[in-house]
């Protein structure tokens, strides 16, 4: 589908930003909360590293996985206790929040800790959601879900502008493509920029196999690098990446995680290649 491109946009996360002529912006963080220590130990490590890179940073974690595939797999620790333990990142670390929400009963409180509210790919068409989560008017981040196709995304950007917000971020995490299994279509981050708004690319879960393993989901992590590296020679404006220090033994996502060392490797490569194509774009 083509259109005529919309003016670009900056959009602002708590102390940094986002868009047109901006640095590329990391979103980073283990997929669940799983204690108050592992997040802490993991925001403490991410800040460091992209502070030492001089790269911008966003702390994503969840406080309830709602869409797990077995009714035994780990969720979280719950919505109270959850965001309790990101406000400690958040007042500790003076980093930005990115928290995912499920229900428009869980937007106000998310709220009050996270600056971006996170509408999850499979809930993207959930229209209740989307506008109770625009009206707080804080950044909202579209994961554009793996039925949709990418101009599919203006009819939900509509929903959070009826609201008046125009504070939004557009997320690929990847479409699906047969039973289990998932493929990048990198000319759904052109078209997603089109729309003016900063694009983003989930270079985690774009590699799930979802329910590929029976009763959880499986992933191939050794393709996280490549689908990175090809997206931000696309243009992307965010990185989105889910870090553990040892993904074998996370209690979620394990299998497309990236481990601690791995992620300020494969920045160093984002950052030269993104370098690169901002010469010739914005």
């Amino acid at each position: 589908m083509k259109r005529a491109a919309a003016k670009k946009r900056t959009i602002n996360i708590g102390n940094i930003k986002i868009g047109k002529g901006q640095p590329l912006v990391l979103i980073a963080g283990p997929c669940v909360i799983e204690s108050e220590k592992q997040t802490l130990a993991a925001a403490s490590y991410l800040q460091e590293m992209t502070l030492s890179l001089g790269v911008p940073f966003v702390f994503k974690s969840s406080y309830d996985k709602a869409n797990r595939t077995s009714l035994q797999a780990y969720r979280g620790p719950g919505f109270r206790k959850g965001l309790a333990i990101l406000k400690k990142v958040k007042d500790k670390f003076g980093v930005p929040i990115l928290v995912d929400v499920h229900q428009v009963d869980e937007v106000a409180a998310a709220a009050k800790v996270a600056e971006v509210l996170q509408i999850p790919a499979f809930l993207c068409r959930q229209t209740d959601l989307i506008l109770a989560a625009a009206r707080t008017g804080q950044v909202i981040n579209i994961k554009k879900g793996q039925f949709l196709a990418p101009w599919d995304v203006e009819n939900i950007i509509k929903k959070v502008e009826a609201t008046g917000n125009h504070n939004i971020i557009l997320t690929e995490r990847g479409t699906t493509f047969g039973y289990n299994n998932l493929v990048t279509d990198m000319r759904s981050l052109v078209i997603m920029k089109e729309t003016g708004y900063p694009v983003v690319f989930d270079a985690t879960h774009s590699v799930q196999l979802p329910g590929g393993k029976g009763d959880h989901t499986g992933g191939q992590s050794e393709y996280v690098p490549a689908l990175a590296r090809a997206a931000t020679a696309v243009g992307i404006d965010g990185l989105f990446l889910e870090v553990h220090r040892q993904p074998a033994h996370a209690l979620s996502d394990g299998a497309n995680m990236l481990p601690w060392p791995a992620v300020k490797k494969l920045l160093r490569e984002i950052i030269a290649i993104n370098a690169i194509i901002k010469k010739t774009s914005d």
